[in-house]
């Protein structure tokens, strides 16, 4: 028994106005094809769906189970709507990405311009957030790719590896001395260390190493940004763990150098994540061939 789709919502409007004439405005049409409609599914029912009164229609106990699953039916057609809409002005209009702050003002900024000047139509939308945060928002549906460290191990997400970056402890010129030396943990941890406050890959990474050798690393400071890590150690206030390809400029003006360490700090991978069923836009994927392009 297959009734139309039309006559449910014809059903669904009037149980939810309470009211034919309401439903038939709702609908855009006449109220006699209103009753008609609703006499059509209950002959085909053979149930009684609504009682009229004098202020209009009330549903019957089984006309209510029966508007229960049109209810939850008619949510979801309204969703798969809005995001059919979503996705043809996607093609139009958004590139949605989530990523670090640093990962976006030091590795994807060149990028970002030159996508914007290929599609000046398109409005480009930077999540910030940890790699968990970016994880969710690709979950959620927030955006269209995350940039990320690795690695990530998620049967949802599918990743691609971009570049690899490098790590170092740097300090200013306070600290000129340990220059050209190799120290080892104890001496680095005898200084004021600074690091990254959030929960994040670098920070995570940097601790677990050191509890390998057994030791706890403990900062002095505590920052919100890897602009702070600079500045930070550029005035002296101790020694920064950064990324090296984000301190080039200082480290080739002079500003700061490298501390050697006797131990070698792991590389990090940064790589590119979408989810795995999902089919991504137009723009997504020309910003993703973009990148993986170099």
């Amino acid at each position: 028994m297959g009734n139309n789709y039309e006559l449910y919502k014809v059903f669904y409007w009037s149980a939810k106005t309470g009211s034919l004439s309401q439903a038939a405005r709702a609908l855009y049409l006449t109220q006699p094809s209103v009753s008609h409609a609703i006499k059509q599914l209950e002959d085909s029912f053979g149930i009684t769906l609504f009682h009229r009164t004098a202020k209009g229609v009330t549903l019957t106990s089984e006309g209510a189970i029966l508007y229960s699953y049109i209810e939850q039916s008619h949510i979801l057609i309204t969703v798969a709507e809005e995001k059919m809409a979503a996705l043809k002005n996607l093609e139009s209009g958004e590139l949605r990405v989530g990523g670090s702050d640093s990962l976006f003002k030091h590795y994807l900024l060149p990028y970002l311009e030159q996508f914007h000047q290929q599609n000046p139509g398109i409005r480009v939308h930077l999540h910030h957030g940890t790699t968990p945060e970016v994880i969710s928002f690709l979950k959620e549906g927030r955006v269209d790719l995350g940039v990320v460290r690795l690695p990530i191990v998620d049967p949802q997400l599918e990743v691609q590896e971009s570049i690899q970056l490098q790590d170092c402890f740097v300090a200013g010129t306070k600290y000129a001395h340990l220059q050209g030396v190799a120290l080892s943990m104890e001496q680095l941890m005898n200084n004021p260390i600074i690091l990254f406050s959030r929960n994040s890959r670098v920070r995570m990474a940097i601790t677990e190493l050191f509890q390998s050798y057994g030791y706890t690393l403990k900062p002095e400071f505590e920052v919100g940004s890897v602009d702070l890590l600079i500045e930070f150690a550029r005035k002296g206030l101790g020694i920064s763990f950064v990324t090296r390809q984000f301190v080039a400029k200082e480290l080739e003006e002079g500003s700061l150098f490298e501390i050697k360490l006797d131990v070698q700090l792991p590389p990090s991978q940064v790589g590119t994540m979408i989810m795995r069923n999902m089919p991504l836009s137009n723009a997504a994927s020309h910003f993703i061939e973009l990148i993986h392009a170099d």
